[in-house]
């Protein structure tokens, strides 16, 4: 029996290369069908996150010419993560494995064959794809991201380095996905911590088919602080151990004036008392932060429970024949 693979890919203003990605998707798609590799049943799924433009018609027009592509509209843009959740969410009764990666063909769609050997050879319920390199991106770019994954280590998270969203789960895997109900999403963090058989497979990462990147310097600042915040509460420890730090300081501090008034070491009139209660206030509210922080900062994303996404349409040839 042939696996039925889904291929999730999340879409924001991204009309301008739906039409390429589909054209070499649909390729690949052929190719792995004749070597019996993947099910005809397999589909693409394209996921509309609230686009500004015609991405969503050109999905429709894409399913209604070729029943291989499929499409997911959200209600309103949710953002990548969420939009990428929902795809998976919706397609993992459906699909032996699905495989989610990008629009903009910077994935190397060659190593779908790579990653499915991996499901199908060695049972991996999920295969990482990972860069090989950074030779397409600027300086800063590199340093930046390294300085990322290195921070995210130090922090105790189990995100992959180099590893962005292109990755294969299996039916399996997407189940123990499903039961964490997070809603400020980091996937990349998120994923590892499902367990299970997992590899990795190596890729050159292509430059932007068309149209303009959609993390630019602040969202991907953003981005990075969400994923640091999401998967770990060590910042929190840092603002208790600088608390902590500044009242042990405000101590020290206190009996070195103190020491300097009996040896009759000249003073300004209320230097002293001014600079103690300034630090050692600052310190004690610090920690006091600190503390609070470590238990609201697990307690307020979650309280809220609102929906991380809703769909509007599910296009699907299966569902149209009910």
């Amino acid at each position: 029996m042939t696996t039925i693979l889904y291929m999730v890919i999340p879409c924001y203003n991204e009309e301008l290369v739906i039409d390429e990605t589909s054209k070499r998707l649909k390729e690949k798609y052929s190719q792995l069908i004749e070597n019996e590799k993947i099910s005809p049943k397999s589909r693409i799924v394209y996921v509309n996150d609230g686009s500004k433009d015609k991405t969503w018609e050109k999905i429709q027009e894409k399913h209604h010419e070729d029943s291989v592509f499929s499409g997911i509209n959200l209600s309103r843009n949710r953002g990548h993560q969420n939009a990428l959740l929902a795809g998976l969410m919706t397609v993992k009764e459906l699909c032996d494995c699905a495989i989610s990666m990008d629009a903009d063909l910077q994935d190397d769609i060659d190593t779908i064959d790579a990653m499915i050997e991996k499901f199908e050879d060695e049972a991996c319920d999920i295969v990482y794809g990972v860069r090989d390199n950074r030779d397409t991106d600027t300086v800063f770019k590199r340093r930046t991201a390294g300085a990322f994954y290195k921070t995210m280590e130090l922090l105790g998270s189990q995100s992959i380095p180099n590893h962005a969203d292109f990755r294969l789960m299996s039916r399996r895997a997407l189940e123990g996905l499903s039961q964490f109900p997070e809603e400020n999403l980091f996937l990349r963090g998120l994923v590892p911590l499902v367990g299970y058989k997992s590899a990795v497979v190596y890729y050159k990462r292509g430059e932007r088919f068309a149209g303009e990147s959609k993390y630019p310097l602040k969202r991907m600042l953003s981005f990075a602080v969400d994923g640091i915040t999401s998967t770990s509460a060590t910042p929190m420890r840092f603002i208790l151990w600088i608390g902590f730090f500044f009242f042990i300081f405000a101590i020290i501090g206190a009996i070195y004036i103190v020491g300097r008034h009996f040896i009759g070491a000249p003073d300004v009139s209320g230097w002293a008392s001014t600079m103690i209660a300034i630090i050692g206030f600052g310190g004690l509210n610090l920690l006091a932060v600190g503390i609070i922080g470590e238990y609201i900062g697990k307690i307020f994303i979650e309280v809220k429970h609102r929906p991380r996404y809703i769909i509007e349409e599910f296009i699907n040839q299966e569902e149209n024949k009910g």
